[in-house]
C-alpha cells in the first residue's frame, strides 16, 4: 500500500533516479514468476535503499528477507570496496531466482545466500555490522531486532520494511492480528532503546530507519 497521493508518486518516481537496466529485468521475471510480486521494494524505495547504503559505504550488509534479491542488489551499489552483503531467505525457490539474478548482474561475488530460520543464523554472525535490512515475517521482527542490534556498529543503521502495514498498525487493539501487533511491538522497543534514534518515512508501506548512536561521550574543554 501506498500512502503518498498517485500524482505525488509519480512525480516523486519521474524525479528519481532510474533503476539500473538489470533491475528493471528483475521487476518483470518477478512479476512474472513470483505469486506476491508486490512484496519486490520498488524503484522509488530502491533508489532510497541505495542512496541510504552510498551514504555510510558498509563493509557487512546483513538483510533479513532476500525475495528476489531486488532491495539486496540496491544496498549492495554502496558497499566499500571489499564489503559482503549476506542475506537470509527462508523459501529456497525465491532465492534460486535471487541467485540467478546476483550472477546475472555481477554481484554474485558479494552477495551470499543463506537459506534457513534467520532467527537461528543471525545468532551465529561474529562480526560487527554496518547496515541491516529486515524486510520478512513481521513477527519476528522483534527477535531479529534484539539479536542484530547489538552487532551494529555506533553509527551503523538499521532499516525496516513494512512498518505502516498497509496502515493496519492503527487499528483498534481488539482488531489487530499477530503480524500487525508484531511490528507495532518491534517499532516501539526500537523506540525505548536509549542508544538508538529513529525515524518513521512513510514512503510505499512505510520505512522505519534506525542510527545506532556513538557510544562514545566526548566531554567539553
Amino acid at each position: 500500500m501506498n500512502f503518498i497521493d498517485q500524482k505525488i508518486e509519480d512525480y516523486s518516481l519521474a524525479s528519481t533516479s532510474v533503476e539500473p537496466d538489470s533491475l528493471q529485468k528483475l521487476t518483470r521475471e518477478t512479476n512474472l514468476k513470483t505469486y506476491m510480486p508486490r512484496m519486490l521494494s520498488g524503484n522509488l524505495q530502491g533508489r532510497i535503499l541505495s542512496m541510504l547504503s552510498k551514504l555510510i559505504q558498509p563493509k557487512l550488509i546483513i538483510e533479513v528477507g532476500t525475495f528476489t534479491g531486488y532491495s539486496a542488489t540496491c544496498l549492495a551499489e554502496g558497499l566499500a570496496q571489499g564489503g559482503k552483503l549476506i542475506t537470509y531467505e527462508i523459501n529456497d525457490e525465491v532465492a534460486v531466482l535471487a541467485q540467478k539474478h546476483f550472477e546475472s548482474a555481477g554481484i554474485s561475488d558479494v552477495v551470499e545466500i543463506k537459506i534457513g530460520d534467520a532467527t537461528d543464523l543471525l545468532k551465529k554472525i561474529d562480526e560487527e555490522i554496518d547496515l541491516i535490512f529486515i524486510d520478512a515475517d513481521k513477527v519476528n521482527y522483534s527477535k531479529y531486532w534484539k539479536i542484530l542490534f547489538p552487532k551494529l556498529r555506533p553509527g551503523g543503521i538499521i532499516i525496516a520494511d513494512n512498518v505502516l502495514w498497509s496502515g493496519k498498525v492503527l487499528d483498534p487493539e481488539n482488531q489487530q492480528d499477530e503480524e500487525t501487533q508484531g511490528l507495532i511491538a518491534f517499532t516501539k522497543n526500537a523506540l525505548a532503546e536509549k542508544n538508538a534514534e529513529q525515524v518513521l518515512i512513510p514512503v510505499r508501506d512505510g520505512l522505519l530507519v534506525i542510527r545506532k548512536k556513538n557510544e562514545k561521550i566526548i566531554f567539553p574543554l
